[in-house]
Order: C-alpha cells, then sequence, then structure tokens
C-alpha cells in the first residue's frame, strides 16, 4: 500500500532519533531507527481559551445586549433622574431590570472563577467573553458611578430609595 506524499515526507530514513514536529493537530513526534519508525502525535490539551461551552456562549449573547441596554438606562437616569420608561406592558423596565441581573451575573462569575482559578473567565473565540466581561465591568464601574452622583444630587434612586 502506498503511502500519500505529505506521509511519505514525515516518515523517511533520515530521522534517527525523536524530534518534535508542531502540525495543526498538536505536537507529532517522529521515533525510531532507521528500520522501523513509527509516528506518534500527541493530542495538546484542549485550547481552554477557544472551548466556552454553553454558559460562556450563553453570557456572550446575553451580556452583547444586557451591557448596551445598562449603559443607556444610566445615561437616562444621569440625564434626567429618572430611569428608562416603563413601555408597553412594562417590556422596558423589565429588560432593563434583566439587563442589570445579566451584568450583575457576569461579573459574579468571573469573580467567582477568579478567586476559585486564579484567573479570570477564558477569552473565548475571538476574544468575546472576555471583551463581554471586560465590557461588563466597565458598565458596573459607570453604574455605581451614576448611582452615586443620583444619591448625592436627589438624595435618592428612582423606584429603589424613592
Amino acid at each position: 500500500m502506498a503511502m500519500p506524499l505529505c506521509m511519505r515526507s514525515i516518515v523517511t530514513p533520515a530521522f534517527t532519533q525523536t524530534r518534535p514536529l508542531l502540525s495543526s493537530r498538536g505536537l507529532t513526534q517522529i521515533q525510531g531507527s532507521r528500520r522501523h519508525r513509527s509516528v506518534h502525535i500527541i493530542r495538546a490539551a484542549s485550547n481552554s481559551e477557544d472551548t466556552i461551552g454553553t454558559l460562556g456562549t450563553a453570557a456572550v449573547a446575553s451580556g452583547a445586549l444586557a451591557n448596551p441596554l445598562v449603559l443607556l438606562s444610566d445615561y437616562v437616569l444621569f440625564s434626567t433622574g429618572r430611569g428608562l420608561p416603563e413601555g408597553p406592558g412594562g417590556l422596558y423596565g423589565a429588560a432593563e431590570g434583566v439587563s442589570y441581573l445579566v451584568v450583575l451575573g457576569i461579573v459574579g462569575w468571573s469573580i467567582a472563577t477568579k478567586i476559585n482559578t486564579g484567573k479570570g473567565l477564558p477569552a473565548g473565540p475571538a476574544g468575546a467573553l472576555g471583551a463581554i466581561e471586560g465590557f461588563s465591568y466597565l458598565t458596573l464601574v459607570i453604574s455605581v458611578g451614576v448611582f452615586a452622583l443620583q444619591l448625592i444630587q436627589k438624595g435618592s434612586l428612582p423606584g429603589v430609595t424613592g
């Protein structure tokens, strides 16, 4: 049976000792004497930066929607002294509340991961989860700042303390 050209070029008599080669599949070792060659493919550990699972995918999707909505709510609160209007059937108010919970959830998940592993959340494909994590921290800091200014200027937060 003839070997494919690419395999023939890997398993040649020129190799007399173990030589690691880097391939797209991981680390490949070619070892053996001139008579008997064997190719061992050592599977590299799955890159956790690219595998974020279902929870990570949900966090990216919900965080991408929630962060801008929370920032809009903060802007409206800062400029008018009130949050977003309730909207039809309370839809806008509900979306605003859920968005705050999503941002707090992502930040809480990040803090818990940092405490347990010493590292933050994995970056994910194209750095999406890492970007959402950073965006959520930024949104939280801005929200705390706007809430503090509202409490100083008006003495209360609408719908919460007065």
